[in-house]
């Protein structure tokens, strides 16, 4: 049965389901028609090699802000970064907030008062000699022995004009520093001095602690490259007179004897005697004064691959030099090496060792060592 009227109820139903189905085809076609705009707009302005077209920066420069610094007009001191190719090898976005996070816990750790002794220093003669100068790019490198210095000291001479590229750089130039045109800060007044920490971009490089001295034991008293007889002839011999055990053994320096001197909390009788020799294992607290000084970077062995072009690309020296190429796998923390260099010496001993060397863990975001926790 069909009521009068239902003819024309169910002809409106139908039209309107009609302007509803063509409503809802025209959304989808407007849709379809922006996605290929966006596609090709997409496909036309890309880079294809994915880093050679210019970007907006990126992050702040990360700068320990410990005291007020004020940049001289003439230095474009790099606030913000930018893509520099391949140089920072797809951690364009991570670097800048991987460094500011390790001078975050630096200045964290600098404010810990139970590790004070550990992490502070007299910004002293000692600390003045360790740091060399570049006037003309206003740079200053703290050395710290056994992390790659050599590598860095000879980017200086470079920008400091004595040689016109690293490859023209004779070996035994680089240390020689009456020859290689590296001044050092102590070489200035007092007030010379403040000028340069207050005002120029600040480094240094650190490694795992005991990784580090095991580099530096097996470079001075076992291969002994660069032919420096005192490490074998004075040093050596000094220490196996005092820390040696087994008096009757006549072998030359072993780990452990190293170990149990540096390790002895009266050790600095002995360091007094080496000189500045013994700047090759003393701790990064006392070569660079990093709760003391307000550095600019802190880069790492382990990552100096990424570090390195970082490190220049804030100096704003990239454009002028490059880091030497590092051969593959050489700053890679080797733990296998490291457990087995310490599993020659006992337990007090090694606490003892990281005793004197928590400050440069802690600060620098380094674990205490497995066999320590076990």
């Amino acid at each position: 049965m069909i009521f009068p009227g239902s003819k024309n109820f169910i002809w409106l139903m139908s039209d309107n389901m009609h302007h509803q189905w063509l409503l809802l085809a025209a959304c989808f076609w407007v849709i379809f028609m922006f996605m290929v705009a966006s596609k090709f707009i997409t496909l036309t302005f890309k880079d294809p090699d994915g880093y050679g077209a210019k970007q907006e920066p990126l992050i702040l420069t990360a700068v320990t802000k410990v005291e007020e610094v004020h940049v001289p007009e003439e230095k474009h001191w790099p606030e913000e970064f930018q893509p520099t190719g391949k140089a920072f090898s797809g951690n364009l976005i991570r670097q800048p907030l991987v460094h500011m996070e390790r001078l975050e816990l630096l200045r964290n750790v600098c404010r810990d008062a139970a590790l004070r002794n550990l992490s502070h220093t007299a910004v002293s003669k000692f600390v003045l000699d360790r740091i060399f100068v570049c006037d003309k790019h206003k740079i200053l490198f703290c050395q710290t022995p056994k992390v790659g210095n050599t590598q860095w000291k000879k980017v200086l001479i470079v920008l400091n004009g004595a040689f016109s590229s690293i490859e023209e750089i004779p070996e035994n130039i680089v240390h020689d520093h009456e020859k290689n045109g590296l001044p050092r800060l102590s070489s200035f007044s007092d007030s010379e001095i403040k000028k340069r920490l207050n005002l120029y971009f600040k480094f240094f490089i650190v490694r795992d602690p005991f990784e580090r001295l095991i580099s530096a034991f097996k470079d001075k008293f076992v291969h002994n490259p660069r032919f420096e007889p005192w490490y074998r002839h004075e040093i050596a011999p000094g220490i196996i007179r005092k820390y040696r055990k087994n008096r009757t053994e006549t072998k030359g320096l072993q780990f452990e004897d190293f170990v149990r001197y540096l390790g002895d909390p009266n050790h600095r009788w002995l360091d007094v005697q080496f000189g500045d020799h013994i700047i090759h294992w003393v701790t990064y607290v006392e070569l660079c004064a990093p709760c003391e000084i307000t550095y600019s970077v802190i880069g790492h062995h382990e990552t100096l691959e990424d570090d390195a072009p970082y490190i220049l690309k804030a100096a704003g020296i990239d454009h002028l030099v490059s880091y030497p190429t590092i051969p593959p796998g050489i700053t890679v923390y080797n733990k296998t090496k490291v457990e087995r260099y310490f599993s020659g010496v006992s337990k007090r001993d090694i606490r003892r060792l990281y005793a004197r060397f928590e400050g440069d863990f802690k600060l620098f975001g380094y674990r205490e060592p497995d066999f320590l926790l076990n």
